[in-house]
Parts: C-alpha cells; structure tokens; sequence
C-alpha cells in the first residue's frame, strides 16, 4: 500500500469569499496536509486567494485546481504562476483546464474548438516561459507568438520574461475528463487532476492513463462526511453532483454526465439530467445513486472511512483534496490518512 498526502480544497467561492478559508488552510499545514487548492468558474479567480493564503502560511503546496485555459493567454497565466511561486518560495502547482463549452464560449468569449491541441500549444508555451532559455515563440494555430494576423501591425517579436522564474520545472497538472484528455495529462503533465475517480474502478482510466511516469500525481477532490446516518451522509454530495450531472454544461452535451456513464452508471446519469431539465431538481439529486456516492467520497463512521481508505491506497491515486472548510472534518481527516 501507498501512502496518501491531503490536500485542502477550496474551491471557488460563491456569493462571497469563504469565511474561513486562510483559517482552514492553517489548520490543515499545522496537521500535515501537503496542499491546498483554490478553483475558478465565473466568479472568483484562482490566483489571488492562493497568494493571500501564501502570505499567512509557511509550507503548505499552493494549487489551482483549475485555472481555465481560455481566461488568460498562455503568457499571461505563466507571469501569474512565476509571480506566486517567488512570492510563496517555490510552493506552487500549476492547475489547468479547458472548461467547458458554455463558459467557454459563453463567459469568455472565446472557441471551444480542438481543446487537446489548445492545452498542448498552451502548456508548451508555459514551459517555454519557466525555462527561460531564449525568446517565447509558438508556430501553433491557437497561440501564435509573435502575432501576424489580422489587426496586427507586424511589429511584435519574441520575448523572454524579465522575471526569472524561480523554477523552470514548476509543476503542472491537467485537469481532464475525456479519455483522449487524459492521455494527454499523462504524456505532457506532471499530474492529473481528476473529477471523479473510484478505485474500485480503475479499468476506467487504466487505458488512457497508460504506464506513468515516474512520480507523477493524482491529486483526487472529494467529499468527506462523517456520521453514522449514511443516508444523510449522502445528501450533500448528492446535491453536488446532481447538479453538475444535471445542469453544469448543455442537454447534449455534459462532460460530467458523459464521464460517470463512463463508469458505469449511464442511465442513472440520464436520468439525473431529464429531472434536472424538467426543473425537478430535488427529484434529480435523489436520483444520484449511493453506490456513486459512495465510491468517490469518505462517508460514514470512522471506522468505515478508515476501512475504505484500503482501496485509494492501493490506487494509482496519490493525494486526497479534500472539499472542506470546516475544520473538524479537516482535523478528523488528517487522524484518519495521516495518523
């Protein structure tokens, strides 16, 4: 059996900033948690939580899990990432993602067309970026550097970042759904970022994934509950994915539906989505099946969680991100992965 790092996911905020994120996030380095993540959608950005978090900690991993690729240029995300890793004395992870199509194209204002050859283009400028070794360039369809086309006055020209970057092998990890996504995590990142993972279900990704590479990551978010009402246990987590499964991207199109068919629950994940489109949405996340719930998640007693434990620690998966600000659930999580 492997051992297993946490991490603390925050994710991305909702009406307002969490009440308590900086506290959490101390909480969870004075325990020996190894991260902690913030995220974006259409809301809060990525960076600048991880940088006031940076400025009240000390040790603790700094991760975007994920920062979306069509909200900056390449360049433009690469300045902010080397920006943090000297600020926070080389704590951070670089998190990326393609989103999805309705924010995409909806909220950014940008194409969703060829996402694998986008995030390949994009990540080889980033590295190109860290490494510093001569002026940034990029022949590529989607982040052309310099730019020629139109509206362009023919005076650009490669650049090196003024700013040294602190280290040319600053991490970066994909997050990916798809299986030719995944793939392409596997061959060009340091780590993979995944939605949802069971490990009792590793044919899932087992052909995408291939044989990986020495010390790369598998930094999994799930949720944690710990009770003895199993049923109530549940209700949270249904609620979340039942509304991601549901309602987060088109009726013909939904990443997250489309992923846990994939598991094996195509006609549970159909269904979540009619009720969800019929504006049952009660109905939709009762539809969400235990069993889902279940493998991805910590829920339970102690004892349970600690039983279940047996089986991520025999994954591929290498670190827990664990989606939570309340701090009890953190300290009993630490006890229970961390002893």
């Amino acid at each position: 059996m492997g051992d297993l790092k946490l991490g603390l996911q925050l994710g991305y905020w909702q009406r307002g900033p969490h009440s308590n994120f900086v506290e959490a996030a101390q909480e969870a380095e004075k325990l020996g948690y190894d991260s902690v993540w913030t995220a974006e959608a259409w809301g809060s950005d990525a960076f600048t939580p991880l940088a006031w978090i940076g400025a009240q900690t000390e040790r603790i991993k700094l991760g975007t899990a994920i920062v979306q690729i069509s909200a900056r240029t390449p360049t433009s995300t690469a300045m902010h990432a080397l920006t943090l890793d000297h600020l926070s004395k080389g704590r951070h992870i670089l998190g990326l993602g393609v989103s999805g199509p309705q924010v995409v194209e909806g909220w950014y204002g940008q194409p969703f067309s060829k996402p694998l050859s986008r995030t390949r283009e994009y990540v080889d400028i980033i590295r190109q970026v860290m490494r510093r070794e001569g002026p940034v360039s990029n022949e590529g369809p989607h982040y052309p550097l310099p730019y020629t086309g139109e509206g362009a006055w023919g005076l650009g020209k490669p650049l090196k970042p003024i700013t040294h970057p602190l280290r040319a092998d600053l991490p970066i990890y994909l997050g990916a759904e798809g299986p030719k996504n995944v793939a392409l995590a596997s061959e060009i990142a340091d780590g993979w970022l995944p939605l949802y993972y069971s490990p009792y279900r590793p044919e899932v990704y087992s052909e995408s994934l291939g044989t990986l590479k020495p010390n790369f990551e598998i930094a999994v978010t799930m949720m944690v509950s710990v009770s003895d009402d199993l049923q109530a246990a549940y209700a949270p987590q249904k609620a979340n994915l039942g509304f991601y499964i549901g309602g987060m991207g088109a009726k013909k199109r939904n990443f997250h539906k489309e992923l846990m068919g994939r598991m094996g629950f195509e006609a549970e994940a159909q269904k979540i989505q009619d009720l969800f489109f019929e504006g049952k949405r009660a109905e939709a996340f009762a539809a969400v099946p235990d069993q889902f719930c279940d493998e991805i998640s910590l829920v339970g007693s102690k004892e349970r969680i600690r039983e279940r434990l047996d089986a991520w620690r025999d994954s591929p998966v290498t670190t827990l991100l664990i989606g939570s600000t309340d701090l009890a659930t953190i300290r009993t999580v630490a006890e229970l992965v961390l002893g």
